[in-house]
């Protein structure tokens, strides 16, 4: 069931921005249900992003890097955005988060669709292509992205992976979901 967006069940009586970096901000608001109960609702403010499943020969190239909040190194695809561009258009920025992670400068580009990331706490979604036809190139990490390692394995041993639990990236296993799911993989 969906509700109108002229008629929103919840209402934002107040709101203001608690916390601001150039990644993100938070904000709290004061809300009022349609019942009249009044709330605090917290939003974690941040620009969308692209993911990109490169694939060729029934292979998938992947990146392995270290995330911090869960003091790990994790696989994943290549994903990203450009905190200095946020409304940069996401086949470009597709384009850029794969040669720049991968070194990969992809000549097929297929969109997948749109996905929120987790829409019960941020505005933060992601754009999701399928990538192929491979011209190899140099990666251009960022800063950020000290140690990043480029890994091609098969489909099969992703779906392996996935499936054990070894893959924990929700917008991985979930863009390698859309789009098998719409035939593409």
């Amino acid at each position: 069931m969906t509700t109108a967006k002229h008629n929103p069940p919840i209402k934002t009586l107040s709101s203001k921005v608690v916390y601001e970096n150039k990644w993100m901000r938070v904000r709290e608001d004061i809300i009022a249900r349609e019942s009249g109960a009044q709330g605090l609702y917290s939003v974690v403010e941040k620009p969308h992003f692209a993911i990109i499943l490169p694939v060729q020969d029934g292979q998938v190239y992947m990146v392995e890097q270290y995330r911090y909040p869960v003091a790990q190194h994790q696989l994943e695809f290549p994903q990203g955005t450009w905190d200095e561009n946020p409304d940069v258009d996401p086949a470009e920025l597709a384009a850029g988060e794969l040669k720049e992670e991968t070194g990969l400068l992809a000549k097929k580009w297929t969109y997948v669709g749109f996905q929120y990331l987790a829409y019960g706490m941020s505005n933060q979604g992601y754009h999701i292509y399928l990538a192929s036809d491979f011209e190899h190139g140099e990666q251009q990490l960022d800063a950020e992205e000290e140690g990043l390692q480029v890994h091609c394995l098969p489909v099969t041993e992703l779906v392996e992976k996935i499936l054990s639990g070894e893959i924990k990236d929700a917008s991985t296993c979930n863009a390698f979901g859309l789009a098998r799911l719409k035939g593409l993989l």
